[in-house]
């Protein structure tokens, strides 16, 4: 799986629309909808967080568009997945870890026997904002007795200090953004 050209890229960014004021205003999200519709984008985008994700024994997404993502790459390599929920929606015995976001506060939740001791696991999400999200996801893993080894996102959101928030707090890890 060969890294992705420029062209490609702006293929994959040409298919994510911006929407003014959701979920509440001041906010711009980016809309991913149109770029999952689009099979030759998704598929380009999957390839490219697939190259990244050879290392790793596990791929967990965070809820809810990194489970779009981190299951496709799961799949396309043979590898198990791991859902990062949000509160309240795991069956079993669950690890919990609250964290900050540009808009409010949030908790998250990995059942306590996802990842097995020594398990190298790569971290998927849609969007890094504040860094608060993947925190939370990074000190969940760990948790669990796995190994973060590697952290990946479509995008950023620029302006919200993402990158550097998260290297504060994990100095170790770093976050590769695709776009």
């Amino acid at each position: 799986m060969a890294k992705l050209s420029a062209a490609e890229l702006i293929r994959i960014r040409e298919e994510i629309r911006d929407v003014k004021d959701f979920p509440s205003p001041g906010i711009l999200f980016k809309d991913i909808t149109p770029l999952l519709r689009h099979a030759e984008a998704f598929s380009l985008a999957v390839n490219a967080f697939a190259h990244l994700a050879e290392g790793a024994d596990l791929i967990a997404g965070v809820e809810a568009r990194g489970f779009i993502f981190a299951s496709a790459i799961a799949a396309k390599l043979g590898k198990g997945f791991v859902p990062i929920r949000k509160s309240g929606k795991l069956p079993a015995a669950s690890f919990t870890e609250s964290y900050s976001l540009e808009y409010g506060e949030n908790v998250l939740q990995i059942h306590q026997d996802a990842v097995s001791a020594g398990e190298k696991v790569m971290i998927i999400d849609d969007v890094l904002a504040t860094g608060g999200t993947l925190g939370a996801a990074v000190k969940l893993v760990e948790r669990c007795g796995g190994t973060v080894d590697s952290i990946a996102v479509l995008m950023e959101i620029e302006g919200l200090g993402g990158h550097e928030n998260f290297a504060k707090q994990f100095s170790h890890l770093s976050i590769t953004t695709l776009l």
